[in-house]
């Protein structure tokens, strides 16, 4: 049940890294870039691509390969339930068949595909979290969501949800397993084979963790109105946001890699 403390969305791991140092507004753009550009790759070459950058984002970012790798863990089961979606629910050529069902070679490419697509995805959300502190975090999202108040948006109060959002997942996984462990104690049955046991032994621990959540949430509230915080327009900052020229060769690798990857999928032949 240790799975919870894998999951790495959400975390800070302070660093003086390359990835680190980039001004958090740089940061956000290019998981929002790199996130539109995973879903218009269509074939291996971009794939490749995107791996590429990826991997070079986790060297410059000095983040342990391993730590990342055990996150992937609590998605497991959702990867080989992709995995196996595609491959037998993607017509095509057949590959090979069990039962009824047909296995197809374009299930086989599409499947893969989505794999690595959920894993890209997941490794650089952790990346944004593992190497952008809270307060960074909250700072770079008000500041890009800033033109949108002329319209009636709440930049700050949405940029402190969003962040509040991210950092209590690692608090509310970790509660989890304790709750789990607690629950194991008292004889219930986490890893049974029958499905409908596993989901009935899952209301003690959906419960507790449900009011867990509602009372660190009080906790949070009154202990913001006890230090006097007023979010808003008129909050100052230590530290301002500054773009360098290391944002801009970021921000330039980011829109060649996205010129390539977009090249391929229109690219005739």
């Amino acid at each position: 049940m240790s799975m919870f403390r894998d999951i790495t969305i959400g975390q800070y791991l302070s660093g003086s890294s390359v990835v680190h140092r980039l001004d958090p507004r740089t940061k956000i753009t290019i998981v929002g870039v790199f996130m539109v550009v995973l879903f218009a790759a269509t074939d291996a070459a971009a794939y490749a691509t995107l791996t590429a950058f990826t991997v070079l984002a986790v060297h410059l970012a000095r983040v342990p390969a391993r730590m990342l790798l055990r996150g992937l863990r609590p998605v497991l089961i959702l990867l080989v339930l992709t995995f196996t979606l595609q491959l037998f629910l993607t017509p095509g050529r057949t590959m090979f068949t069990l039962g009824p069902l047909v296995a197809s070679w374009e299930g086989l490419r599409m499947g893969l595909f989505m794999v690595a697509r959920l894993l890209l995805l997941l490794v650089m959300a952790s990346l944004l979290t593992l190497t952008t502190s809270p307060v960074s975090l909250t700072d770079g999202l008000e500041s890009i969501l800033a033109p949108f108040r002329v319209v009636g948006l709440p930049a700050h109060e949405l940029a402190m949800m969003m962040t509040i959002a991210l950092r209590f997942i690692p608090t509310l996984m970790e509660e989890a397993d304790k709750i789990m462990k607690a629950q194991m104690a008292r004889g219930a049955d986490f890893e049974s084979r029958s499905l409908s046991r596993r989901i009935r032994s899952l209301v003690p621990l959906l419960v507790p963790l449900f009011v867990s959540a509602f009372r660190r949430a009080d906790e949070l509230a009154t202990a913001m109105e006890a230090r006097c915080y007023r979010g808003g327009r008129h909050r100052t900052r230590l530290n301002r946001l500054r773009a360098t020229a290391l944002d801009a060769a970021a921000a330039a690798l980011t829109g060649f890699m996205a010129a390539v990857v977009i090249g391929l999928r229109w690219w005739p032949g």
